[in-house]
């Protein structure tokens, strides 16, 4: 009899989640069909009043980008944990791409280059898919972090040597090792919780983070008047940081219906994950500032590259998935 119930358990929870899944995807949907509705009417008027607007340009292009980044995601989605997966193991490529493109190499980094984008990245990723957790965690801090260095020596040559390692090093912490914490959300056991529903962790951590980012972004637009850190991201205000950080853990706290989280645990969690999102932003403003440029690249129209819409989950899913894995999974959720 156990045999039968355990079948119709696990498609009652199938079932579960791709309900909430469509609700969750039927909520984005409105929101985007609400915001460009809004956009294009406020670009009609100011084209028919000849009086274009950068920054209405700007919210135009931006919304674009998330309908396409919505679908890509939801795809993803739709092919499941492997979907998931591939997706963020291309990111992280393209990411890793980006980011040792801004920062200039020299010959003697090939079989370093080499390793780490052919070997060390697709690694990482397949360590996810087969979940062996113990080799991910030392995969990239501690045998790539040895084994790079030792290659950049191959070539014999020694200018700007600590420079170019620490480059090729970060790069992988910030594009591979940080970036593929999102999927090996999916991984997560947490007891009480069941494992189909990790699909809809990854969507709480995305969402919250992300939202985190346009939210401080229409917050500093409406009310922004003093900088937060000029040097570092000449856009950031005081008054967009507060508004988006408390605005998207309310958010977070009202999607706890599709976490094992309660409401106020969502509320911290998501609180926990934006003040991070903020913090990784500015560090990555910090590096694009040292390289003198502004964005990381135009893959994306109105967001930049890769990282430039990244930067944020990059420092909020290693945090997260901890967090979630270590304070759960001993029974204090």
């Amino acid at each position: 009899m156990n045999s039968l119930l355990i079948p119709v358990s696990a498609d009652l929870a199938t079932r579960s989640v791709g309900q909430q899944s469509s609700l969750l995807f039927a909520g984005i949907g409105a929101v985007l069909v609400l915001a460009t509705l809004v956009a294009e009417m406020l670009s009609w008027r100011q084209r028919r009043r000849g009086q274009p607007s950068a920054v209405i340009a700007n919210l135009v292009a931006r919304i674009r980008a998330w309908w396409v980044m919505v679908i890509v995601v939801g795809l993803a989605l739709l092919f499941g944990r492997a979907g998931v997966i591939v997706l963020f193991a291309l990111i992280s490529l393209l990411a890793l791409r980006e980011f040792i493109t801004l920062a200039p190499t020299r010959s003697g980094d090939y079989y370093a280059l080499l390793a780490a984008f052919y070997l060390v990245l697709p690694w990482q990723y397949y360590l996810v898919w087969i979940d062996w957790y113990g080799l991910y965690t030392l995969l990239i801090p501690v045998y790539a972090f040895l084994f790079l260095p030792i290659l950049a020596t191959i070539g014999g040559d020694t200018t700007h040597y600590l420079e170019r390692t620490a480059k090729v090093q970060w790069g992988l912490m910030i594009c591979v090792f940080c970036l593929s914490h999102v999927p090996l959300l999916l991984n997560l056991q947490v007891p009480g919780h069941d494992p189909a529903r990790n699909l809809l962790l990854f969507a709480f951590l995305v969402i919250v983070v992300q939202s985190s980012d346009v939210l401080q972004y229409i917050w500093g637009k409406l009310l922004g008047r003093h900088l937060i850190a000029p040097k570092l991201s000449p856009s950031k205000t005081v008054e967009g940081f507060v508004g988006g950080v408390l605005s998207a853990s309310v958010l977070g706290a009202g999607l706890w219906w599709i976490t094992p989280f309660t409401p106020l645990q969502a509320f911290a969690l998501s609180l926990l994950i934006t003040l991070m999102g903020f913090w990784g932003g500015l560090v990555m403003s910090a590096i694009k500032r040292d390289r003198g440029i502004k964005d990381w690249g135009h893959l994306i129209e109105g967001h930049g590259g890769v990282l430039d819409r990244l930067d944020s989950v990059c420092f909020a899913a290693p945090v997260f998935f901890h967090v979630v894995r270590y304070y759960w999974k001993a029974g204090g959720g």
